[in-house]
């Protein structure tokens, strides 16, 4: 029995993709709007418990790369971030536009990188930092602060790195079996 797959047109196959980026602005405006909050609420040393031993909102301004990492660039360092942000940026589209439409998992890993390569691109290009407020520690474990553009970037990678190691299984199965 042979399996059909439906003829992908241009149309359908830009139109899935219109989809996922339609998604992946909802959380950019998302992570814009929670930080102009941040900048509003929390700026001048106000700290929010929501939970309380787990999780504080507090402003923070992230000068360096993940985790606070590579703080004292100044200008030189601001425009590296910069330009290694857009080429991640257009690298991850690159690979939106050629992953195939039944591929929901890396698509919508890629559209979660983009939603947080492009919040936290704006924010950098727009003020230098990247602002940062969300606040998670456990008794003396603190993780460092960070936005929701930033656990966008977490979820989509770890997405393609399930796939990745999926797909690596997938393989070693189709050869261990045709052999």
């Amino acid at each position: 029995m042979s399996e059909s797959r439906p003829i992908e047109n241009t149309s359908t196959r830009f139109g899935w993709r219109a989809g996922y980026l339609l998604a992946a602005f909802g959380i950019y405006m998302a992570d814009q709007a929670s930080k102009a909050w941040a900048v509003r609420t929390l700026r001048f040393g106000d700290v929010r418990t929501i939970i309380s031993g787990f999780l504080d909102l507090v402003y923070t301004e992230n000068r360096g790369i993940a985790f606070g990492q590579l703080q004292e660039g100044g200008s030189f360092g601001r425009w590296f971030f910069v330009i290694l942000a857009l080429a991640a940026a257009i690298a991850v589209l690159y690979y939106f536009m050629r992953t195939p439409r039944n591929d929901d998992r890396i698509l919508g890993a890629c559209a979660l990188l983009l939603a947080g390569i492009t919040g936290n691109l704006t924010d950098r290009v727009r003020l230098g930092y990247v602002i940062d407020f969300i606040s998670m520690h456990a008794g003396s474990y603190h993780w460092p602060t960070f936005n929701v553009a930033d656990a966008s970037i977490c979820v989509g990678a770890g997405l393609l790195a399930y796939d990745l190691i999926l797909e690596g299984r997938r393989e070693k199965r189709s050869i261990v079996s045709s052999q």
